[in-house]
């Protein structure tokens, strides 16, 4: 053997065996992750390559491969949890701006206005949500003249906790040019007083009449939202989310945070109507771009408002309310060219419907275009109320259910008043919807819910709030088993997202995305799994999250 040829072999040995040192060794975890055929599997010991993705997961007394070490303490470790429909700019504006959503009485309410509005004396508008009148032990709507004995110099929107209703004062009404002559718009309604004019509440696509009016959000507020609600994000243990109804402006920014590798959680964008889509991306999805950390994979449409707000479309009136079948918003021809449209191009379809008539709209779409366009990951967001009829149609058809199980135990409350006992049956049905053989995939709807994922998995664990009523739990029929919750928020999202063999469990080839816990929610007693604590969320296999001694991220 020459010289020269024994250097280029030492070398390139040398260079092996630097690259094989690179890899991470997460050792002495309490791990666990479903395997690719959906087993629960347990390790301890996780091997990360240079490249961030998982090498291998082993338990002893098997012996790992060189690499650098990192003792997990004997603490809880499992893959990145994904949230499968939430509003990632939402989560951060609604992070920096007015949140009533822990007031419990209309003067809580009224009281953090006032206070927020001194605050911020130099604020345009008054901007805010989480407000509930339900919760208020309130018959009707909140109105203009209570907000305007508060706040009455400038305009305020206030967001109710579903999103689906804003209260208004009485600048606001009249900045947007709303009289006792203007006319609902389709898919929207006015509340108004016994004289006809605008009490101050605006149902579902009213609220855009206020928002027409609104300055639009800068850049730099585009931006300081999105750090926000990717800080957040990383704190509960997110490592990924399906962003529903993503705008043109807020598709530009998480562009540009992943240019600059700025994005610290993995985000699957469905744009905000199809015409935010044809803008965003004309020639089809962008597939996953920066590292798979960012793609636009589809379009949120709408179908009808919320229970909350009486918006939901009903296929008979509501039980508390006869007369009101809700807002159905498409319907007909209109709703199956958008479906044929979006789906031809290779979008998925994320169609929001609450109500039985809205699920039951969508489901016949999807069995109308599904016979021109098959396949597609295809899905109804929310699912709330369904008709018995047709819950096995999910299944028949291969539209995931994409559900929320924190909005049970939230609705509890007023649920079966809007729809009466029978049609509860076939509300939040989750493990009914799971046994059809449906895919199921969870999610929180933050800001509209509290963005923890953990809450998530203890309200579809024990159908409990976090106050652990009702004891026994609010139908615990429906209620999952800790592995299939755990399996909703990884692999059930991860599929609804098209990115099933990128992430969702720690198995070889996948990124190395995880979290540390301080305590084992398979072990636990299931009514404190909401109380873990996430202590470190790693993404890559870099840490994005650390909780130090005063539990605050670092």
């Amino acid at each position: 053997m020459t010289i020269r040829l024994h250097l280029i072999l030492l070398t390139a040995l040398s260079l092996f065996a630097g690259q094989a040192d690179a890899r991470t060794i997460f050792t002495n975890a309490n791990g666990y992750t479903l395997d690719e055929v959906g087993r629960l599997i347990t390790f301890d010991t996780l091997v990360v390559g240079d490249d961030g993705r998982v090498e291998q997961t082993m338990s002893s007394p098997a012996r790992p491969p060189n690499g650098e070490i990192v003792d997990v303490g004997g603490r809880t470790m499992l893959p990145g949890l994904i949230d499968a429909h939430g509003h990632v700019m939402g989560l951060g504006q609604g992070l920096m701006t007015l949140d009533l959503s822990g007031t419990k009485t209309l003067e809580e309410a009224l009281a953090a206005v006032a206070g927020y509005a001194a605050a911020n004396p130099d604020l345009a508008w008054i901007r805010g949500r989480g407000w509930n009148q339900v919760t208020y032990g309130m018959d009707g709507f909140p109105t203009a003249a209570q907000l305007d004995e508060i706040v009455s110099d400038r305009p305020v929107i206030l967001e109710r906790v579903d999103g689906h209703a804003s209260w208004v004062n009485s600048a606001a009404i009249r900045a947007a040019g709303i009289t006792a002559a203007t006319v609902d718009p389709d898919g929207g309604r006015i509340e108004r007083g016994a004289d006809g004019k605008p009490a101050g509440t605006l149902i579902d696509a009213a609220s855009a009449l206020v928002h027409a009016v609104m300055p639009a959000p800068t850049t730099a507020q585009l931006e300081a939202a999105l750090t926000t609600a990717l800080r957040k994000m990383a704190a509960t243990g997110l490592t990924g989310v399906a962003d529903m109804g993503t705008t043109p402006a807020e598709w530009a920014v998480m562009r540009r945070f992943g240019e600059e590798g700025r994005l610290t959680a993995r985000i699957a964008a469905y744009a905000g109507g199809m015409d935010a889509l044809a803008d965003m991306a004309p020639s089809g999805p962008s597939g996953w771009l920066h590292g798979d950390r960012l793609a636009l994979v589809g379009v949120k449409l709408y179908g009808d408002g919320a229970l909350g707000s009486r918006g939901a479309a009903m296929i008979e009136p509501y039980s508390d309310d006869p007369g009101n079948t809700g807002l159905l918003f498409v319907s007909g021809a209109e709703l199956r060219n958008q479906f044929v449209s979006a789906a031809s191009r290779g979008f998925a379809i994320a169609f929001h419907a609450i109500g039985d008539a809205a699920n039951r709209e969508a489901l016949d779409a999807f069995a109308d275009i599904l016979a021109y366009v098959p396949g597609g990951r295809h899905r109804i967001e929310h699912a709330q109320i369904i008709a018995a009829q047709d819950l096995p149609r999910f299944a028949e058809l291969g539209i995931i259910a994409s559900m929320q199980p924190t909005h049970a135990t939230s609705d509890k409350a007023m649920a079966e008043n809007r729809v009466g006992p029978d049609r509860i049956r076939g509300g939040y049905a989750w493990k009914t919807l799971m046994q059809s053989g449906a895919r199921f995939a969870a999610g929180s709807d933050f800001p509209v819910e509290p963005p923890e994922p953990l809450y998530g998995l203890h309200a579809a664990i024990t159908r409990q709030d976090r106050d652990g009523e009702p004891p026994e739990g609010w139908y615990p029929e429906e209620s999952l088993g800790r592995q299939a919750a755990f399996g909703a928020f990884t692999t059930g999202a991860a599929y609804a997202a098209g990115a099933e063999t990128r992430v969702g469990t720690l198995t070889g080839g996948k990124w190395a995305d995880f979290v540390i816990l301080d305590a084992d929610p398979f072990q636990i007693d299931a009514g404190d799994i909401w109380s873990i604590a996430v202590e470190e969320t790693w993404l890559a296999g870099e840490r994005v999250f650390a909780r130090d001694t005063d539990g605050n991220g670092i």
